[in-house]
C-alpha cells in the first residue's frame, strides 16, 4: 500500500518555522517514496504553501479560517482532525515545539493512535522506519518502531536536516473549508516580550549564562556574543530565578530544549535539570571558574576562568576572524 505522510508546517509571525522542513525531511522518510502532503492552518496561509514545495512536500492542503489566527488546541484540532479524515494517511509528522506538544498527543488520543515525541534522528529497517528518542533527560536513548496503525512522531528542532531546497518548485493546492466551532479557549490578545534576533529553540548558537553572570548587566557581553555569532542567549534555570533575565530563555528539564552546532555556557555550573535541556548540542563550550564544574563533564571544551574576562576575549577574537576573513 503506498504510504501518506501529513506533516503539519508551523507558523510563526507571517512565517514558516524551519522546523517545518525538517519535519517534511523526517515525512520523507517514513512515506518511503509515497506522498508528502504538507497542511497549513490559519487565517492567512496560502500564500506560504511556496516554501513546503521548495523543500519537499508532493501537496499542500490549506485550511483557513478567522477562528485559526492564534494557535488553540480546539481550533486547530479540528482543523487538523478534517484534514485527516479528508485525506486518510498513514501518518503524520509534527514539530516538537510548544504548539506540537500540545496538539499531537490531543490528535493521538482521538484518533486512538500512538505518538513518538521528541524524535532526534531515524534509521532504517527493511519497510520500517525506526525513531530514535532521547529518555532519562538525555541519559539515554530508545528505539522505537511503530507496528501497526497510524504514525504519529514529533521531531525536536534542529535536528533532522531539511532536504536540498529545490527554488521555485510548485505544486498541487487543496483549499479545505472547515467550520471551527464551540472553542472552549478564545484568545483576545497577544501580549509579546520584545525580543530581536534568533528563535532560541532553532539557533545554531546558542550563547547561555547562569549565575555565575551575576546580574542584568552581566548577560550585555553574552548578547554581544551571540550577536556575533549570528546566535541566541540563553540562561539557566538560576539566573532566570535570579531575575538576570526572563523566564522564556530558560533552556533544561522545565524549559527550552535546544540542539545548536555550538553551545557555549557561560558560569553556567551544569545542574541535571539544565543539561536535560541542551546536552545534545554538537559541539559544547564551557567558561567556568570552578574546574569541578559539572558542565564540564559534558563540554568538548572547557576553560577555567572567569567570564567576565574570557567572553570580552572571545569576542574580541572573532571580531578579527571576521575582518580578516
Amino acid at each position: 500500500m503506498s504510504k501518506k505522510v501529513l506533516v503539519l508546517g508551523e507558523v510563526r509571525e507571517g512565517s514558516l518555522r524551519n522546523v517545518s522542513f525538517e519535519a517534511i525531511a523526517a515525512a520523507k522518510q517514513i512515506a518511503d517514496g509515497g506522498e508528502v502532503v504538507g497542511v497549513l492552518l490559519g487565517d492567512a496561509v496560502a500564500g506560504l504553501t511556496g516554501p513546503l514545495f521548495e523543500y519537499g512536500a508532493d501537496r499542500v492542503v490549506t485550511v483557513e479560517h478567522p477562528h485559526l489566527k492564534q494557535y488553540t488546541s480546539d481550533g486547530y484540532g479540528q482543523a487538523l482532525l478534517a484534514v485527516i479524515e479528508e485525506e486518510k494517511p498513514t501518518g503524520i509528522v509534527f514539530g516538537h515545539t510548544a504548539n506540537g506538544k500540545d496538539l499531537s498527543p490531543k490528535i493521538a488520543s482521538k484518533l486512538q493512535a500512538g505518538l513518538v515525541s521528541d524524535v532526534t534522528s531515524m534509521e532504517g529497517d527493511g519497510d520500517d522506519v525506526v525513531f530514535i528518542r532521547p529518555i532519562y533527560s538525555g541519559k539515554a536513548f530508545e528505539k522505537v518502531k511503530v507496528k501497526d496503525g497510524l504514525v504519529l512522531a514529533s521531531v525536536r528542532p534542529n535536528n533532522i536536516a531539511p532536504l536540498e531546497k529545490v527554488a521555485g518548485k510548485s505544486g498541487d493546492i487543496t483549499s479545505l473549508t472547515v467550520d471551527i466551532t464551540n472553542l472552549r479557549t478564545i484568545i483576545k490578545e497577544v501580549v509579546r516580550k520584545s525580543s530581536e534576533g534568533v528563535d532560541l529553540s532553532e539557533a545554531k548558537v546558542v550563547v547561555a549564562g547562569g549565575r555565575g553572570v551575576k546580574s542584568e548587566d552581566g548577560f550585555e557581553p553574552l548578547k554581544e556574543l551571540a550577536d556575533l555569532l549570528g546566535g541566541a542567549v540563553g540562561a539557566s534555570r538560576g539566573a532566570c530565578d535570579a531575575e538576570y533575565c526572563d523566564y522564556s530563555l530558560q533552556i533544561g528539564q522545565t524549559g527550552k530544549v535546544v540542539t545548536p552546532d555550538l553551545y557555549i555556557a557561560a558560569g553556567i555550573s551544569g545542574a541535571i535539570q539544565h543539561l536535560a535541556g541542551m546536552s545534545n548540542s554538537k559541539v559544547i563550550v564551557a567558561i567556568n571558574k570552578d574546574p569541578e564544574a559539572n558542565i564540564f563533564k559534558v563540554a568538548d571544551y572547557g576553560i577555567v576562568g572567569d567570564l567576565f574576562e574570557v567572553v570580552p576575549l572571545l569576542i574580541e577574537e572573532f571580531k578579527a576572524l571576521k575582518v580578516n576573513a
